[in-house]
Parts: C-alpha cells; sequence; structure tokens
C-alpha cells in the first residue's frame, strides 16, 4: 500500500507561482511513476504531468511551458512546479503513483490540494 500526501496549493493571482509537494510512503518509490492530475468543477480529472521511474516526464499541452515535474527519490518525494498561473489552472490538484514505473495505470491516489488562481 502506498500512502501519498499532497501540500503546496492555495490561492495566487494570475501570472503567479505555486509549487505542489507530493510525499508518498513505502521503500521503492524510486520505482515508482508518479504523476499530478487535475480536476476543475463540473469537469473530469485530467492528467497534467507524469515522471516515470527514469525521469522521462511529459505534459498537457496547456501546462508546457509553465509546469515542471520533478522527483527527489531520496525524499520519497515528487513535485510540480507551476509558473505563470492563469485562472484555468484552478482545480484541485491530485498526486498519483504507478509502482510499475511505467505511468499507465495509476493505483494510488492521494486526497488532493486545492489550487486557485485568481485573475
Amino acid at each position: 500500500q502506498v500512502q501519498l500526501v499532497e501540500s503546496g496549493g492555495g490561492l495566487v493571482q494570475a501570472g503567479g507561482s505555486l509549487r505542489l509537494s507530493c510525499a508518498a510512503s513505502g521503500r521503492t518509490f524510486s520505482r515508482y511513476a508518479m504523476g499530478w492530475y487535475r480536476q476543475a468543477p463540473g469537469k473530469q480529472r485530467d492528467l497534467v504531468a507524469a515522471i516515470t521511474s527514469g525521469g522521462s516526464t511529459n505534459y498537457t499541452d496547456s501546462v508546457k511551458g509553465r509546469f515542471t515535474i520533478s522527483r527527489t527519490n531520496a525524499k520519497n518525494t515528487v513535485y510540480l512546479q507551476m509558473n505563470s498561473l492563469k485562472p484555468e489552472d484552478t482545480a484541485v490538484y491530485y498526486c498519483a503513483a504507478d509502482p510499475l514505473g511505467v505511468g499507465v495505470v495509476y493505483d494510488y491516489w492521494g486526497q488532493g490540494t486545492q489550487v486557485t488562481v485568481s485573475s
């Protein structure tokens, strides 16, 4: 069982920055693929960014050049640096883990952290 705890959400003005963190339990964090998803009110939950166990990353088009996903395996933590935030980035952001390391099926989820971007 993997437990994930997100932090770092909040209220920020458009153009501002936030860094989300997700701390994971378990001894094999380095083998996990990790993803950040978001869900806005009335919308489905969508993948924002992901990083494999090997460090490969991918981003949804709307955040490319603004968001950066990274991981520190020694701290069992994955980050999402969000710059140039826009009101449409407002959502609950969820951290997810794929123990197989490839980022296809995420079996474990955090509780979510709210990000609100004001115009």
